[in-house]
């Protein structure tokens, strides 16, 4: 496998300076650009089968939003949040001199596409939401907030697995070389009392911010999303996994009927969210990128 180039830009919060990670795929000097941004807790390498796909077509850039993967952690947890990542993007976008990009998001990182792309002269063309819209449910949130921001030590790879994956069933069916390959890039190396193992590369502190989070402020962020996403001009692709706890047919299908008026596409036998690593899941975001 072709490995992508590790790049950083530095970025501005409220404490100062912190730098952001981002893999870089095909042709630097390809004036056609895809973004690719992860869910709450991953980082850039998990598209790595997507971009290995379209690297060809597109320079494919897939940043690990700040807290994760290769980037700096904040000095402030209150600065993990959709304004702060956007922000980021906004920094990453001018240090790639694209004036044109399309956009694939999962989870989270559909919410900062989103964010962006409804912003006046936001360079994004085409965006991909995945699994993601201006309504989170109840019994996700719960999820989320249940294992987000939890610390552990694994003396394996195999072991580390294990653990994501108790946590990740609604990815749906994977191989078990598949999930290594989602797991690797998840993990560090580090060493506790005297035994080398592993341990996740993501901040437990951008749990502060959710678990902080009121009804009230669930609430008025739910009404801006929903003017976010009522506000864009770009051709969007909904993706959902069928089972999904946290994207609602209620929600997905309000989104296909409002705003940019999203085409829909469901994956069978996957929930929250598919990871874009097989093929059908790839074609289907393929097709849409890359034809009218």
């Amino acid at each position: 496998m072709t490995e992508p180039r590790l790049r950083h830009v530095q970025c501005l919060d409220s404490r100062g300076l912190h730098r952001m990670a981002y893999w870089e795929w095909g042709d630097a000097a390809n004036p056609k650009v895809l973004v690719c941004v992860h869910g709450l807790t991953r980082q850039g390498r998990d598209f790595d089968r997507l971009a290995q796909a379209l690297c060809g077509d597109y320079r494919v850039v897939c940043p690990d939003v700040v807290g994760r993967g290769r980037s700096d952690w904040l000095a402030d947890p209150m600065g993990y949040g959709i304004a702060t990542y956007v922000a980021d993007m906004v920094c990453l976008l001018a240090r790639l001199n694209a004036q044109v990009v399309d956009w694939v998001g999962t989870s989270m990182g559909g919410l900062i596409g989103l964010s962006l792309a409804s912003l006046e002269g936001a360079p994004v063309r085409k965006l991909v939401l995945n699994d993601v819209g201006p309504v989170v449910r109840p019994q996700a949130l719960e999820r989320i907030r249940s294992y987000v921001g939890r610390t552990a030590f694994w003396p394996t790879l195999d072991e580390a697995a294990d653990a994501f994956w108790a946590l990740s069933q609604g990815f749906g069916p994977h191989t078990r070389d598949e999930w290594l390959g989602l797991t690797r890039a998840q993990l560090k190396p580090v060493t506790q009392d005297g035994v080398q193992g592993f341990s996740a590369r993501c901040d437990p502190a951008i749990a502060v911010p959710i678990r902080a989070a009121t009804p009230e402020l669930l609430a008025a962020g739910e009404a801006l999303l929903w003017q976010s996403y009522d506000r864009l001009r770009c051709a969007t692709l909904l993706l959902r996994g069928a089972e999904s706890d946290l994207l609602s047919p209620a929600t997905a299908q309000a989104m296909t009927q409002r705003g940019p008026r999203a085409q829909l596409h469901e994956f069978a036998g996957v929930g929250h969210a598919p990871t874009l690593v097989h093929d059908d899941q790839i074609d289907v975001v393929r097709r849409f990128l890359l034809y009218p």
